[in-house]
């Protein structure tokens, strides 16, 4: 069905999406919003272990009370994996495969920009997350991860170059920064990056899957598993927790991860936050402190995907972080945005978390560092969403491996 929507003070035609099978408003449209709803997951755990505290796992439910529509501004897209919006709005997306696009106000998508280093798509990998630099207006630097082989294996590289004036290539790309040791598997890259109020990029890593690097997550020696926060060329960022340590990697952050595909500043403390994939159960949803240890593979909520109990099978363990949230069974979680705009007014300062095989954005309502309530958005669509952003109209947008990209909006 057509209707026609005001984007930017034009009258543009745009394709409502369907949220249901049948009338698109029947799923955005919700009562308001309670803690007394039962909580939205509803099947049966994996596991049957007890969270830490009260609230870590299956919150009540909540529902947003405002009007709302999800649009499809394009389904052209090929298997986009990052996003970030350019300073007038369009918005700059990675493709797994190793190209970028721009997509226009009405979902117009540009030719592939040319100029990228080739990328390792094989399994997980391929062109990753992106952002731009602070300075963009002035410098026009766009800074990406991606999947590299190199004779060794494959990594989590960083690049960085210059976005053309005419938009149809990088110019002067160059690899900053690969997280070593190399590794010859295919899964769990991480891969999102960001700027943070300083300055720095911080960058995810995983700890790519085989249990032989595993342990990895657990040693400073090694760049696997890890949050990182580099500079513009790639050397380790001053101030990070292990500067001092010659024997450690001076760009970590934190480390103890999994694999983050996830990664938001909370736009009130200025906190990070990461999302982080289980096993069989156990994704998480962290605030993300320098030098902390995460605690994977020595503890976590979920099982090896045989059913099998992960190292000790235990949940907790002194000088570890536990997850503030959890999932079980998992939504695998990737990309995260707060929302600061108040276009949708409980919106605003909420956690909005991709679901790829969950299928969903999961709205979480955070107060005082705990998830007081959880939502399901964009459930009945039949996507895996990958990446969600705020746009500069205070709009998210959200886009999924099937090519779609999604306009939120109020009603």
């Amino acid at each position: 069905m057509k209707k026609i929507a005001i984007f930017t003070g034009c009258l543009l035609l745009m394709s409502v999406v369907a949220c249901t099978a049948g009338d698109p408003k029947k799923e955005n449209t919700s009562g308001p919003v309670t803690d007394t709803l039962p909580p939205v997951e509803t099947s049966k755990p994996n596991t049957n272990y007890s969270p830490a505290f009260k609230g870590q796992t299956r919150i009540n439910g909540m529902k947003t009370k405002t009007p709302f529509t999800g649009k499809v501004l394009t389904d052209k897209l090929s298997r986009p994996w990052g996003m970030t919006a350019l300073p007038d709005g369009r918005l700059l997306i990675t493709q797994k495969a190793g190209t970028m696009v721009i997509v226009s106000a009405t979902g117009k998508v540009s030719d592939p920009i040319t100029g990228i280093p080739g990328v390792n798509s094989k399994g997980q990998g391929g062109l990753l997350g992106i952002t731009l630099d602070p300075e963009f207006s002035n410098n026009r630097m766009v800074y990406w991860v991606f999947s590299e082989s190199t004779p060794d294996g494959n990594l989590t590289a960083v690049a960085k170059g210059r976005l053309a004036n005419n938009e149809k290539t990088i110019e002067n790309a160059q690899i900053i920064y690969r997280a070593t040791p190399a590794h010859n598997s295919n899964l769990h890259y991480g891969g999102r990056i960001l700027f943070d109020k300083d300055g720095y990029l911080f960058v995810s890593t995983g700890e790519r899957s085989d249990i032989q690097t595993r342990p990895q997550a657990q040693q400073l020696n090694s760049a696997l598993g890890k949050v990182l926060r580099i500079t513009k060329e790639g050397k380790p960022a001053p101030g990070n927790p292990f500067e001092n340590k010659p024997e450690d990697h001076p760009e970590i952050w934190s480390y103890g991860h999994r694999n983050v595909q996830g990664l938001a500043i909370n736009p009130v403390t200025r906190d990070l936050w990461g999302s982080e994939f289980g096993p069989l159960g156990g994704d998480e949803i962290n605030l993300i402190m320098p030098g902390k240890n995460y605690g994977w593979p020595t503890i976590t909520y979920g099982l090896e995907y045989s059913g099998a109990t992960i190292g000790n099978g235990i949940t907790q363990k002194e000088g570890m972080e536990q997850p503030v949230y959890y999932w079980d069974p998992v939504i695998s979680p990737s990309g995260m945005v707060f929302c600061s705009s108040a276009n949708i007014p409980e919106w605003k300062n909420n956690l909005f978390v991709c679901g790829l095989s969950g299928q969903h954005i999961a709205r979480l309502r955070i107060e005082n560092n705990r998830v007081t309530g959880e939502e399901r958005i964009l459930s009945k669509e039949g996507q895996r969403f990958r990446d969600i952003i705020q746009g500069k109209d205070g709009n998210l947008y959200t886009v999924t491996d099937q090519g779609r990209l999604y306009k939120l909006e109020k009603k």
